[in-house]
């Protein structure tokens, strides 16, 4: 049922953004509440079972079988909580937003839409996934999530910036927490928490994995020194505020300190770390509470309080802290995002939260009024709300250490004590500066700017939501019936003092501290009061807010630097750089070690591979004495044509097809970006320096030779392709293994050198001239030719052969260059080669070929038609755009690569059929001729891209270059005086 729930999320959250447009925000909003809606109800459905029989409802599906991972769902009492909190929530959420947000940006609203349903979704497969693994994918979702969401205002730089800090502090947590879970898993054989909870690994290296967790759970759940990135996150909007920041993404952290305490709260390690910044983070967030004027950033302050106030109850290893933090994370979720919707209400109706300027709020709005003290009530711990029952359970754990007070655990009593004054503090600063007259000062700030009345939703859902923390405080000992089988297992630590939850438990210690706290609190909001309302915050010596952007510029710095110390500008100085490491690493390790090298060393099998070696070296040797660019060419070409000959020799007709059609490729585009260059080298090295590069190739040659014959001395193993011949006839359906090993055995590699030429092509086309302008002079180049064509066809006087000329815009060519010849054969030899690429694409599983020859082929065909007529004749051998070719060629890799999965097989699974033809007999088809159709289609478009921007972006720069000089030679003669005219 969990998968079939996050499926339903991820199909609203794709569709999302289409219903605000096709329905408005308000019933879109209302549609997908409906989808968290239903998570909700089913987690209602399972309090019976976890009542009766305390059993976890369990569902597994296998994922990434070769790497154990399995899609693990499990719902315990702890992931019941959590779902109730991030679903119910999330439902109340989406529907307060159908009254909330505006339709005045419908783009951005429906990726508000999206990204709200999509981080419920995350948020429910993190709480109920049984894998680390998975919930660390569901963990880096929330956060990437949380950066759209935070950064809802686009055009805001404060929203930008926010937005990028949260993602930034809590991505560097989750970096630390991977490292974490790949230590735990390894040290305890399993990644599954329930079992790694269960029967936890030892260790000092299961010690390190759980640090590290915990800085992920630091990170998320905004503890000190990572605590400022949550008040900063406010300008997001309200709701999202509310959902993320109370009941939500700063949950998440709490939940994983939850999930591994009855494992390993009694490390060290936990106790120091958890204990000591839970502390530290409830104090000074409730303090800097104290201090606020705009009502959203009180309670953040106030929720980074209540934070560390939950990780320290759950983290301290007894049955009663766990259960008063369990209760606290349900209350804090109910009564925060309370209030944190009711400030959404007073800004949307007042058009402001500043305390200091709201006059006449709760005359206006009696019910939100009341619905907001209760929650500022149950945030403060008063009677009877669900806030009070957790406190007095908190309380009650706390304040009877057990190894007395001046241990741990008796510091963490004091700190909760102090703590609660601090939240009573400010949680009677909220209601004082929201919904009396009290805060605005006489003289200074304007009135509100604005007043209208708010539509009943939006105070109707935070009222829900405080009415719900009012009758789950007397239903408390059927929370506590539930979550007993958690609470349980977390006995780390003894209760010296019974905690129940419940509203009356007697006049004993909790009850009396709690009266204290009252008082203190309600004193400390007293003087407070009597202040100036804008207290200045004591600048303290270290400033966490501070040290991240100094850090961040440190960084940025220290990036520039560097980049600028080695990217210099220099080619010759970077391929040196590179080619020193490889022959520092590599050589120091060859000469240092006593490596294995192969008893017999066979230089050859004929003489044929003799002669072709010495004049690939001689081809090699006399490029780096060249001083002419196109002669350097040349002889590189030799290189790699004598390479494709020895491929040859040594019986791989395919590979020395590949490389001499790549190495034709290379030639024509270095030919074709010569135009633009001078004819000699422009640097003139001297001695010295032609020395040392002489000296550095003979390095990397002999450094890569010895590496070459060292690893076919160093084999242990049987080689990858023994068998591999028969393999490709069972599995593949061919006989040519280098095509089966593309599209076969290594197709998710070739999936990704797509990509790669995808990214390639992109990257030339910005380089090169795709510009507005020559994108205008390709359409109307395209316009020409058809014009012509039809032009040609409608005329009936004269045949149309008669009008048509060899070459399309044969009236913008230079006619002294001009080649009648060259016109003539290109247009009687490129069919033959388009049908020989073909022939290569469809016989490369059985001959020599495949999809990427056959598209170099066909692209050496287009390169013909280009250098005949240049780019009309180009772009009428094949009149589309390389965008349009790249994207079908990887659509239909990617749709080969999926089609299989909807027939129950693996991705890429290859079916072979022998199908009986007419008039061509038995036709042996594999399924992997479509994968191949794909790499054919991206490689042509690979190439009539390189064409169309280093053959016709040239042109035109070479064109542009010559009518300007032509205009200025012009326009110096017609302002030459006549001869013999004199002044």
């Amino acid at each position: 049922m969990i998968t079939a729930l996050l499926v339903l999320h991820v199909l609203a959250a794709a569709t999302a953004p289409s219903l605000v447009r096709r329905l408005g925000s308000t019933r879109a909003f209302t549609l997908l509440a409906l989808v968290p809606a239903a998570a909700t109800a089913w987690a209602a459905l399972r309090l019976g079972p976890l009542r009766t029989t305390g059993t976890a409802h369990a569902e597994t599906l296998t994922w990434v079988p070769d790497l154990h991972i399995t899609l693990a769902f499990r719902v315990d009492a702890l992931a019941w909580l959590m779902t109730l909190v991030v679903s119910g929530i999330g439902a109340l959420v989406l529907l307060y937003c159908a009254h909330y947000v505006d339709d005045e940006d419908e783009g951005r609203v429906g990726l508000m839409a999206g990204s709200l349903v999509a981080f419920a979704g995350a948020m429910l497969g993190l709480v109920t996934t049984d894998d680390l693994l998975v919930l660390y994918v569901f963990w880096e979702i929330t956060t990437v999530l949380s950066y759209l969401l935070i950064g809802y205002q686009t055009t805001s730089a404060a929203s930008t910036r926010a937005a990028k800090q949260a993602l930034v502090v809590t991505t560097a947590g989750g970096l630390a927490m991977l490292v974490g879970i790949v230590l735990l898993g390894h040290a305890g054989g399993t990644y599954s928490i329930s079992e790694l909870v269960a029967d936890p690994p030892t260790g000092t290296v299961v010690t390190t994995a759980v640090v590290l967790l915990l800085v992920g759970a630091i990170t998320k759940s905004a503890l000190v020194p990572f605590h400022f990135w949550l008040p900063g996150a406010m300008v997001a909007p309200t709701p999202i505020s509310a959902y993320l920041h109370a009941a939500a993404m700063v949950k998440a952290g709490v939940y994983l300190v939850a999930r591994l305490a009855p494992g390993y709260a009694d490390l060290p390690a936990w106790q120091v770390t958890l204990l000591v910044l839970g502390g530290g983070t409830m104090l000074l967030g409730a303090f800097r509470a104290t201090r606020q004027t705009d009502l959203k950033l009180l309670l953040a302050y106030g929720t980074v309080s209540q934070l560390g106030f939950l990780t320290l109850l759950l983290a301290y290893g007894s049955p009663g802290a766990t259960l008063a933090g369990l209760t606290l994370v349900l209350a804090h979720a109910l009564f925060k995002s309370s209030l944190f919707l009711t400030v959404g209400t007073i800004d949307h109706a007042m058009g402001t939260r500043d305390i200091r300027r709201l006059v006449g709020v709760r005359q206006r709005m009696p019910l939100l009024a009341l619905s907001a003290t209760g929650a500022a009530m149950s945030m403060a711990g008063l009677p009877v709300l669900l806030g009070f029952v957790g406190k007095e359970a908190a309380l009650a754990a706390v304040l009877h250490p057990v190894d007395g007070w001046r241990s741990l655990q008796g510091a963490a009593g004091v700190v909760v004590v102090i703590g609660s004054v601090l939240t009573m503090a400010y949680s009677a600063r909220f209601v004082w500066g929201a919904f009396t007259d009290g805060a605005r000062p006489p003289v200074g700030k304007p009135m509100p700017p604005r007043w209208h009345a708010p539509s009943w939703l939006l105070v109707a859902v935070p009222g829900l939501l405080s009415v719900l923390g009012l009758v789950l405080g007397p239903a408390s000992p059927l929370l506590e019936s539930v979550l007993e089988p958690h609470t349980a297992t977390v006995d780390h630590l003894a209760d010296v003092y019974p905690v129940h939850l419940g509203l009356w438990h007697g006049l004993g210690l909790p009850l009396l501290v709690s009266a204290l706290v009252w008082l203190l609190g309600a004193a400390w909001w007293g003087l407070q009061a009597r202040r100036p309302v804008e207290v200045p915050v004591p600048i303290w010596p270290f400033d966490a807010g501070r040290s991240y952007q100094h850090t961040v510029r440190g960084l940025d710095r220290v990036a520039l630097e560097t980049t600028g110390f080695v990217q210099r500008g220099s080619l010759p100085m970077l391929l040196g750089t590179i080619f020193t490491v490889l022959v520092v690493l590599p050589g120091s390790w060859l000469l240092l070690e006593d490596p294995a090298w192969p008893q017999e060393v066979r230089l050859s099998d004929g003489p044929g591979q003799v002669a072709t070696g010495a004049i690939v070296v001689i081809a090699a040797f006399l490029a780096t004495r060249a001083r002419r660019r196109l002669r350097a060419v040349f002889l590189v070409g030799v290189t790699g044509y004598g390479t494709a000959y020895l491929y040859l020799l040594h019986g791989a007709p395919d590979l020395a097809l590949t490389q001499v059609l790549v190495e034709t490729v290379t030639l024509v585009v270095l030919v074709l970006v010569l135009r633009r260059l001078s004819g000699r080298f422009p640097d003139d090295p001297t001695v010295l320096t032609r020395r040392i590069r002489a000296l550095l190739g003979v390095a990397v040659g002999a450094v890569i030779g010895a590496g070459a014959l060292l690893a076919t001395g160093s084999r242990v193993h049987s080689p990858a392709g023994v068998g591999l011949a028969e393999r490709a006839v069972d599995y593949g359906g061919g006989y040519n293994i280098v095509n089966v090993i593309l599209v076969d055995v290594r197709a998710w590699d070739t999936m990704g050198e797509l990509s790669v030429v995808l990214a390639c092509a992109t990257g030339v086309a910005s380089l090169t001239f795709l510009t507005d302008e020559n994108l205008e002079r390709v359409r109307a180049g395209l316009r020409q030719v058809r014009g012509q064509r039809l032009a040609a066809v409608s005329r009936s006087a004269e045949p149309v052969a008669s009008t048509v000329p060899w070459v399309a815009g044969a009236g913008l060519l230079d006619q002294s260059r001009r080649s009648t010849i060259l016109e003539i054969v290109t247009h009687l030899v490129f069919h033959t080669i388009i049908l020989w690429s073909v022939y290569l694409l469809f016989a490369g599983h059985n001959q020599p070929g495949g999809g990427f020859s056959a598209g170099i082929v066909a692209g050496l065909a287009l390169c013909l038609r280009y250098l005949a007529g240049y780019g009309a004749e180009l772009r009428a051998a094949l009149p589309v755009m390389p965008t349009v070719l790249l994207g079908t060629g990887l659509f239909i890799a990617g749709g080969s690569a999926v089609l299989p999965m909807l027939f129950g097989s693996p991705a890429l699974r290859t079916w072979i059929a022998d199908v009986q033809v007419p008039l061509l007999g038995e036709v042996h088809v594999v399924t992997s001729l479509l994968f191949d159709v794909g790499v054919y289609l991206v490689v042509l478009g690979l190439m009539l891209d390189i064409l169309r921007s280093f053959g016709t972006g040239i042109d035109a720069q070479i064109r542009t270059e010559r009518e300007d000089r032509e205009d200025r030679e012009a326009q110096l003669a017609g302002s030459a005086e006549p001869e013999g005219v004199t002044r």
